[in-house]
């Protein structure tokens, strides 16, 4: 057990078996306040048995008829997963014909000659242990009906021959399930798997229905071409007979499976903590349901309550527990298990009785600051058993406050929906039970708002003039403001032509590109306000210029046939000023409600003068219209007469409606409140109703002043609200508002997600799976699942350093997801939560689990020094990412010849621990060629190359490759054949002679001696065209780089064209993450890591006598 934790470890990685650990397993926790457990945890070790020895008889088969290949594959822990494929390592297709059952049985509705083969192999995946299983390859072989009748054509007449169909076509026949019917038990909330498989030719046509109803709608999904009928997350209702039909042109077969759902235990009410005070009642509530219905039994400590020591304040009446009249001693933990055949449940809640005097948690003297007309929330936040009462009092000897203007929350909080200047001032909190009172004091501050009193306005300038904006606030004195603008919502460009002054923005010279709004925003800590002009550039006027500009105001406004609900409006259009008016904008002042603000009313032709205009009741009208031409706006007109409109009932509700809960037992109810003339009348109110979905009947409502929130305290943690606000004044109501549904607060999920596996991939990927919890434990929207995931250390170094944790959400009910970019050969843990709106649930235990070896990466480095005539020295580093123990290292090298050809290819294997090698017995002035890497025992990392010369020898004639054991034969043969020559030694005489005869000659001359550099001739071998073999003359051809088309470079990193490549299988046992280095045990099983694509090789041509495994046979070169 880990040091001050209650951590259990059972390590095996330094010896044990996992056997000896197998059991049931339950963690206590006791101090002197009581002991809570665990549920149990059972640990069994994985299991991954050998396939069982056994003959099989070749499967000799009439076209047409039914087939079944049995698989049955080792029972393993857990099961396996089983895939066909064949020799190739490609699964073997499926379709409506061919099909694998969920037994892993292959089934044939009806043989066709193509199925005849001899390598149908059943695999048996056990992803825990890291193994697959094979078992021994199935002949099958299909006699054509040609051929059949050719056997027995004479035995038969001629009438008979020509009558007979080639293949017998057959009703339906079902292959599994047998009988008619058969029956199917599954639990709740698991998925439901019904398959029929048929016999028949044509090939049947499965289809499913259940009997007296329907198949549940957005749970139901059919697999295996509609042989397999899937449905997700049962539950009781899904029990029933479901029917599968298959048909074909001859016929139809049936079966009935008979399904029925269970259910392990699942809370209705999980009993919860209790603190009580001396004297008090109380009770714990344990609800459970299931199929069959669950037993529920108590614990006091972990002992059954019949066995547990007495308490005279506590008695057990079946799933309630009632407490009456508790003492301090009474406090324990108790357990609730609620168990039946299918599985259990167990929670711990603690009764804790505490007698503790009042203690407000606050901090005193607290310094809350608002705004003029908003809500001020002043906290109390308090703790006392018994459950405090509070009270709030204004200033030293204030009396305490009530009314409508104030709203009480059950936390302490008081709350001042609109609050004024006269709310500043000292709030005092007093919470008091019977055991003492306490009081706290807080200060809270009503600020003025910020406004712009003189904002920005419209602007046309001209090319190249100067233009500026003002921006003039008014703010609380005690504020600071800032002030920042803005072009088209960005920052102003970096420009120093942009002024940017206290009260106003100036703008030199400007250009067409500063065409846009400019916007002025005023921040303070508390508010912030903003407000907008656009600039319009126009070119220079012409000369000589007419003059453009915006229109004059309309004048003379004037209302007639005034009526409750409407009035007409008629004005007189200003002067156009060259340019006609478009539109009228008409727009209205609420003197009553909103004096000083305008709004817009309505828009109309330029040609119109007149308007009718809708009013509302209960509104103060002021009119004033805005004439508009393709240069912009003209003044506001001077505002028309006041007029008042008659009082009315709300002609509408507020919008808006939403119930949502900001701690566990409350709901916050808000709307948006009606502005001013949509009240129709004095005395705005709001009616706010609400009752509990599906549980109560009659509606709960409270009449509210003109407020937005109304908070209901109390609640059940999240559940369904039906809410409805409904507005009201001194003349009645508004018409009946529409409900809507809400919920209140949530809580932080209370389990964290079980059964916790993980499926390692690969040595990079990794697959995470988790049962989805309950959503009734989710207590909340459910958001979805964090998985954290850490390295804990890397396997070969076993260091420690600082624990990284990487977090991947996995949004709505997933209940899988993959973990990328893992280290290979390392260990990691991880854990899975589950998120709703409140934050995130329990974690779930630590799962721990290993990444497999990887290749490593190419040595970092490789240098060739001390080169002599028959000899080079190599030294390398070794890989800089390892990734699992270093076996070996693997050097090839070939000789390029002055013709560019490659010579044969000479591989040597060094031991890891090595980092230089002395290569001897070389050619003299020959250049080779090196491929060199480094290998763990999953394979080879890819390799560096590099290329060097060996010193030439004056002495000696240079230029033949003498050739190496394993070269290629038609490249050996080419250079024994012209090096034996008569005719090409003579020529190499000549030339030797000529060469001696040039050098005399220009040593006369000069004389001084010379010779030719040798670095040009390197420089001219620098960098080879490679000409590899042509398959159809056996002649060798142009080389051509597959990848880029370049000629091979000096110190190049990559292969050679030379190397095979091997395409890529659609469908192969790469997918499955196996690779392709995987081996065969002698019982034909396959054991590998599952790992990424073999690195290229260069090519070592045919000379290897080495018999090619299942697996190289794919990579061999041809």
């Amino acid at each position: 057990m880990k040091p001050n934790s209650g951590t259990l470890v059972i390590n095996i990685m330094n010896g044990g078996k996992a056997e000896a650990y197998e059991g049931v397993y339950q963690c206590t926790a006791r101090n002197e306040r009581g002991a809570a457990i665990s549920n149990n945890i059972v640990i069994r070790p994985s299991r991954s048995p050998l396939w069982t020895k056994e003959k099989l008889e070749p499967n000799q088969v009439r076209e047409g008829d039914s087939l079944v290949l049995h698989c049955r594959p080792p029972v393993g822990l857990p099961p396996p997963i089983i895939f066909w494929m064949d020799n190739a390592f490609q699964r073997l297709p499926q379709s409506e014909r061919v099909s694998q059952g969920l037994n892993g049985d292959l089934y044939f509705s009806n043989v066709q000659p193509e199925d005849t083969r001899e390598d149908y192999i059943c695999y048996a995946r056990f992803n825990h242990t890291q193994t697959i299983q094979q078992k021994q390859p199935i002949s099958v072989k299909v006699f054509p009906m040609d051929s059949l009748n050719d056997t027995i054509a004479a035995n038969l007449s001629d009438t008979d021959i020509y009558g007979a169909k080639p293949v017998t076509e057959r009703q339906p026949v079902l292959l599994t399930p047998t009988g008619s019917t058969s029956t199917k038990v599954e639990l709740r909330g698991n998925v439901l798997l019904l398959e029929c498989i048929a016999a028949g030719l044509p090939t049947p046509v499965i289809r499913w229905i259940k009997e007296g109803g329907e198949l549940p709608a957005n749970r139901t999904f059919f697999e295996n071409f509609k042989k397999t009928l899937k449905i997700i997350d049962v539950s009781e209702a899904d029990s029933g007979n479901y029917k599968c039909i298959a048909r074909n042109t001859l016929g139809s077969a049936h079966h009935v499976i008979s399904v029925t759902v269970k259910a392990a235990p699942y809370w209705i009410t999980a009993p919860r903590n209790l603190v009580l005070s001396p004297g008090e009642d109380g009770t714990l509530i344990c609800r459970a349901n299931g199929n069959p219905k669950p037993n529920i039994s108590w614990l006091a400590n972990g002992v059954p309550i019949a066995i547990a020591p007495e308490d005279p304040s506590r008695k057990v009446d079946g799933d309630t527990i009632i407490f009456s009249h508790v003492q301090e001693r009474s406090s324990s933990v108790y357990q609730c298990n609620a168990s039946n055949e299918y599985g259990y449940l167990l929670a711990n809640a603690f009764v804790n009785v505490l007698a503790e005097p009042p203690r407000i948690l606050t901090p005193p003297n607290k310094l809350y600051q608002v705004i003029t007309d908003n809500p001020a929330l002043l906290d109390c936040a308090y703790f006392g058993s018994p459950k405090p009462e509070i009270e709030w009092f204004k200033g030293v000897k204030g009396s305490i406050l009530r009314g409508n203007e104030y709203i009480f929350h059950d936390n302490g909080t008081l709350e001042i929906p609109v609050a004024q200047k006269d709310s500043t001032g000292t709030y005092t909190c007093v919470a008091r039970n019977e055991l003492g009172k306490i009081q706290n004091e807080v200060q809270l501050e009503v600020k003025d708002p910020t406004m712009i009193i003189k904002q920005p306005e419209y602007k046309v300038i001209q090319r190249y003039s100067h233009v500026s904006f003002e921006c003039i606030i008014k703010h609380d004195s005690t504020l600071l403001p800032t002030v920042i603008w803005l072009k088209d919502n960005n920052e102003l460009p970096d420009d120093e032509r942009f002024l940017v002054g206290k009260d106003n923005l100036t703008i030199m010279n400007v250009t067409d590109k500063d065409d846009g709004t400019y916007t002025c925003i005023v921040n303070t800590t508390l508010d912030s306000v903003s407000a907008s002009a656009v600039l319009t550039v126009v070119a220079a006027p012409p000369t000589p210029a007419i003059i453009y500009a915006r229109p004059n105001p309309p004048f003379d406004l004037e209302l007639t046939g005034q009526l409750e609900r409407s009035v007409e409006l008629s004005w007189v259009p200003g002067d156009e000023n060259n340019s006609p008016i478009t539109t009228f904008v008409i727009e209205y002042e609420d003197g009553l409600h909103e004096p000083g603000v305008w709004h817009l009313q309505t828009e109309v032709p330029g040609t119109q003068t007149t308007v009718q205009l809708k009013l509302s009741p209960y509104v103060n009208y002021s009119f004033r219209v805005i004439a508009v031409n393709e240069i912009g706006r003209s003044q506001p007109s001077e505002p028309s007469e006041q007029y008042l409109t008659k009082s009315a009932n709300p002609d509408e509700n507020p919008s808006n409606v939403q119930g949502i809960g900001s701690v566990p037992d409350n709901l916050v109810i808000t709307w948006e409140s009606l502005k001013g003339f949509q009240s129709n009348g004095p005395g705005l109110q709001y009616k706010v109703s609400w009752r509990q979905k599906d549980f109560d009947d009659e509606w709960t409502s409270v009449i509210v002043a003109n407020v937005s929130k109304y908070i209901v305290s109390g609640t059940p943690t999240f559940v369904p609200y039906e809410i409805k606000v409904q507005a009201l004044n001194d003349l009645g109501y508004a018409p009946e508002p529409s409900e809507v549904i809400g919920h209140s607060g949530e809580d932080l999920p209370m389990v964290a997600p079980g059964n916790v596996q993980v499926h390692v991939i690969n040595s990079t990927l990794a697959k995470v799976h988790w049962d989805p919890v309950p959503l009734k434990t989710v207590r909340g929207h459910l958001q979805g699942y964090k998985v954290y995931y850490w390295k804990v250390q890397s396997l070969p170094r076993r260091s420690r350093r600082h624990i990284e944790k990487k977090i991947l959400t996995f949004r709505g009910n997933k209940t899988f997801g993959m973990l990328p970019g893992l280290e290979p050969y390392s260990s990691y843990k991880l854990n899975v939560r589950v998120v709703n709106g409140k934050g995130e649930g329990p974690a779930s235990p630590d799962k721990v689990f290993k990444t497999p070896e990887g290749v490593p990466s190419s040595p970092s480095f490789l240098k060739i020094t001390n080169p002599t005539l028959d000899s080079l020295t190599l030294e390398w580093g070794s890989p800089t990412h390892p990734n699992g123990v270093l076996t070996s290292y693997i050097l090839k090298f070939q000789p390029i010849n002055n013709t560019h050809e490659l010579g044969p290819l000479i591989e040597i294997r060094i031991p890891a621990n090595e980092s230089s090698l002395i290569l001897k017995n070389l050619n003299y002035s020959t250049r080779y060629k090196f491929y060199f890497n480094a290998q763990t025992s999953v394979g080879s990392g890819s390799q560096i190359t590099e290329e060097a010369v060996t010193i030439m020898d004056e002495g000696k004639m240079a230029g033949i490759l003498h050739p190496a054991v394993g070269a290629g034969k038609a490249m050996a043969s080419r250079q024994v054949d012209i090096a034996t020559q008569g005719w090409f030694i003579g020529l190499m005489c000549a030339v030797a002679l000529l060469i001696l005869i040039l050098l005399i000659v220009c040593f006369i001359r000069r004389n001084k001696g010379g010779k030719y550099p040798v670095k040009e001739k390197e420089d001219a071998h620098a960098d080879p065209e490679i000409q590899p073999m042509k398959e159809d003359d056996g002649t060798f051809g142009e080389y051509s780089d597959a990848e880029d088309h370049k000629p091979l470079k000096k110190g190049s990193r990559t292969p050679s064209d030379r190397t095979v490549k091997k395409e890529d299988s659609d469908d192969s046992l790469v997918d499955y993450g196996e690779g392709v280095n995987g081996q065969f045990n002698e019982d034909g099983s396959f054991i590998g890591q599952y790992s990424g694509k073999k690195e290229k090789e260069p090519a070592e041509g045919n000379e290897s006598s080495e018999a090619p495994s299942p697996v190289n046979a794919m990579n061999s070169f041809v």
